[in-house]
């Protein structure tokens, strides 16, 4: 009732890349390449995809789960530095801006400063009003340009930190959601290595408490709830996971299996034609599943095979 294993998966994946690494050209002593001594053709894909699906247990490896966290964790770490990177880059840019603003704004007051007391000079000499007078009207207006300048850049300040406060908080996101990922990672491979039906569903319900809206999770806990016969469970748990896909072959699957089990053979056949549609290759696993044997006579499943 269920597909390849994420275990079996990653050693067809292996096995292919040895394949590849074997074809590689040998050098000789007097630096001459000798032609591949193998190269890998359908016979060997055959046998491959062959040897993978008459698995009767996950091939899982510690140190395969190790790499695959490592090399995921170096990822996420890598992503999280370039996006620091870059956000660092465009504060810099920010305060660049902003100094040759400032330094031009300061040499303009400066230039302005000198224009006022040029002009009040002259207008000192020709006696047309009070030093006083000069100095209060050019303190009014360099305050009110000054002000006018100190607002503008609170503002772009302002504007600034909102865009590094939304910068920050989509990094600490980033962060929580590769942490998350890892986890669910983690636990997936976990529940391939227990054997026991009531430990998976443990672990299946440890990650619907992260996604709830996991499809995956809750058709494989179906799948573990009809080993233990709770099949009315298992039909509740595929009737939510089409809620949240409905075009999800798997939860089709374990419907066909549990209307199976109650005798409901006109439903299972309807659930299985869905799930063929959705996915032709359950094919081969209709064909084989223990679950499925009150089917095997009906003139409606081998008609539905035969298509």
């Amino acid at each position: 009732m269920r597909g390849l294993t994420f275990g079996a998966l990653m050693w067809l994946v292996l096995s292919a890349l040895g394949a590849h690494a074997d074809d590689t050209t040998d050098n000789t002593d007097d630096g001459a390449q000798v032609a591949p001594s193998s190269v890998a053709g359908p016979d060997v894909d055959k046998t491959l995809r062959e040897t993978v699906e008459n698995l009767d247990e996950a091939m899982y490896s510690p140190f395969i789960e190790r790499y695959m966290l490592d090399e995921l964790k170096a990822l996420r770490t890598e992503m999280a530095a370039q996006r620091i990177e870059l956000t660092e880059k465009l504060v810099d840019r920010h305060v660049e801006s902003i100094d040759r603003g400032v330094s031009y704004a300061t040499n303009t007051i400066t230039y302005f400063f000198y224009l006022i007391a040029g002009v009040s000079s002259i207008l000192v000499l020709v006696g047309w009003t009070s030093v006083r007078d000069i100095k209060e009207r050019m303190n009014k207006i360099a305050d009110e340009e000054v002000g006018k300048l100190v607002e503008t850049y609170e503002k772009r300040l302002r504007l600034i930190e909102h865009q590094l406060t939304q910068k920050t908080q989509h990094i600490d996101e980033n962060r929580e959601e590769i942490e998350r990922t890892q986890e669910l990672h983690s636990l997936w491979l976990k529940a391939a290595q227990e054997t026991l039906s009531a430990n998976k569903i443990a672990i299946y319900d440890q990650i619907l408490e992260m996604r709830p809206d996991d499809c995956e999770a809750l058709t494989y806990k179906a799948d573990e709830v009809l080993e233990l016969g709770e099949v009315q469970w298992a039909i509740n748990l595929c009737q939510h996971a089409l809620t949240i896909d409905p075009d999800n072959a798997h939860a089709f699957y374990q419907l066909a299996c549990a209307k199976t089990m109650l005798g409901n053979h006109d439903q299972a056949i309807h659930y299985l034609r869905e799930t063929l549609e959705r996915a032709d290759s359950y094919r081969q696993t209709v064909m084989e599943d223990p679950a499925l044997e009150p089917l095997y006579e009906l003139e409606e499943f081998k008609a539905l095979l035969s298509n």
